[in-house]
């Protein structure tokens, strides 16, 4: 019965996000700016439900049940940076970003703060990166839930919903995205909240009796945030933080938005709900601990379903969980293809037209999506994918975005067209390029130091050096 409803709400799903890919796709094909942006035009209720279904994707349903499963209490604070940075991308960069239309954020940076192509392709690859282990785990995370309610080997599934992904994003581009994101994202809100409420049932929706049950079959360190090192909480912080402000897809956004106040608006509102949403999600993890503490962490969120859910309200999750999985994946198929032609292709062949770009990009969909599934079947684990990226992003893209901004060479506001920061060329490269790396070795903390350091002190050695235009 079971294996019966989840196949019928998958093929339901994805006739209606062909259909509305098929009827957005000459619109998006119009121009590049169109396919990638939607022209800088998009309302607010798009821009919300889109910046909300992007964001609870799979792993923030899957695996971040599977992180609370294995650390505890202690995995909140990741989720705080991570969710929580999007409230601080509102404040602080969502209007600034919603004032330009530009394709990337790379493509801010490039013209506001270094203008040096070779950087610009770097960074590309660099935020690239996060919407590839993003994409990978939606895939992932369908596959074990696939698995858990119908018994099918994981593989063929994955396979099978990263093609789905491909398809519709391929035809419609940005417009594509928001308007199935639309839809996914009231389903996310409704579904989400009767999940929660059957899912924390077992621990009579009591954190204090939740912590206990956890003590006892987990020990204390599972609910007592002082056994783990400052050191730890920091890091995990600054990593969730860091890391989403260097994604494109919330950049992408605000772009897309109509105006400054939509973009900010729409990431304000979305953050504070994603940080309720996903904390739950944790909870949701160290239920299924509390359970049973010897289940495989994978399963943590599908056992409890299966095991503590009505069978009608696990149908309804179902849906929830496959709206967002494929949500976020479309917005990250979408982002990662239009970074790939927009930040490494463009700058060397400035003169391709519009025409030629979308077609690239197009092409850049299918080769990203094989390799999205490639790294879907191989990855250890959703938040493990997901970390990777986001510390060699957020330790090199982020810190020279924030010098550049800050570094000013006037008192002129920014302005399209108009460099007005003082980091030359190969201070950001120094940069961008040391910090990745010294992140992945080391922790995304020196990394960040010794980025802001170079991009400053190689700026100051190499400021009369003729920018590249």
């Amino acid at each position: 019965m079971l294996a019966t409803i989840v196949l019928t709400v998958t093929v339901v799903f994805c006739v209606v996000f062909f259909i509305v890919s098929w009827r957005v796709k000459d619109s998006a094909a119009s121009s590049f700016a169109m396919y990638a942006i939607g022209g800088g035009a998009l309302p607010l209720y798009l821009i919300l439900f889109s910046d909300l279904a992007t964001i609870m994707g799979a792993g923030n349903f899957i695996g971040h049940a599977s992180s609370g499963f294995t650390k505890g209490i202690s995995h909140i604070p990741f989720i705080i940076g991570e969710q929580g940075s999007k409230i601080v991308f509102a404040l602080v960069f969502a209007a600034f970003a919603g004032r330009f239309t530009y394709i990337t954020v790379s493509d801010l940076m490039y013209d506001l703060i270094h203008r040096d192509k070779v950087t610009q392709a770097i960074t590309g690859v660099l935020t690239g990166s996060i919407m590839l282990a993003w994409l990978g785990g939606q895939a992932m995370g369908l596959g074990y839930i696939f698995e858990q309610f119908t018994d099918i080997d994981p593989v063929p599934v994955i396979i099978f919903f990263n093609a789905v992904f491909i398809l519709y994003t391929y035809l419609g581009g940005v417009l594509s995205v928001v308007w199935t994101d639309f839809i996914q994202g009231i389903i996310v809100i409704v579904f989400g909240f009767v999940f929660y409420y059957f899912a924390l049932a077992p621990m009579h929706w009591d954190v204090g009796y939740l912590g206990s049950q956890l003590t006892e079959v987990a020990g204390k360190e599972f609910w007592d945030l002082s056994t783990v090192p400052t050191g730890t909480i920091i890091v995990n912080f600054v990593t969730g933080c860091f890391g989403v402000l260097a994604a494109q897809v919330y950049w992408q956004r605000c772009f897309a938005a109509k105006d400054a106040r939509t973009a900010r608006m729409a990431m304000l509102i979305s953050g504070v709900l994603v940080i309720i949403l996903v904390s739950l999600t944790a909870f949701v993890g160290m239920t299924a601990k509390a359970l049973n503490p010897g289940l495989d962490p994978a399963l943590a969120m599908p056992w409890l379903m299966m095991n503590y859910v009505p069978l009608p309200v696990v149908a309804i999750v179902y849906a929830l969980v496959l709206a967002a999985a494929m949500s976020s994946a479309d917005s990250l198929l979408n982002a990662s293809a239009i970074i790939v032609v927009n930040d490494v292709i463009r700058p060397f062949k400035p003169d391709t037209p519009d025409n030629k770009l979308v077609d690239w990009t197009k092409k850049a969909t299918i080769i990203i999506g094989v390799f999205a599934c490639a790294l879907a079947l191989y990855a250890e684990s959703i938040i493990d994918l997901f970390a990777r990226a986001y510390t060699m992003a957020g330790g090199g893209v982020v810190p020279v975005l924030i010098v550049g901004l800050l570094w000013k060479a006037s008192g002129k506001p920014f302005q399209a067209g108009e460099q007005n920061s003082r980091l030359t060329p190969w201070g950001v490269r120094a940069a961008v390029v040391s910090g990745a790396v010294i992140s992945l070795a080391f922790g995304i903390l020196w990394g960040i130091v010794v980025a802001t350091v170079l991009a400053i002190a190689v700026s100051l050695l190499t400021r009369t050096t003729a920018r590249q235009h």
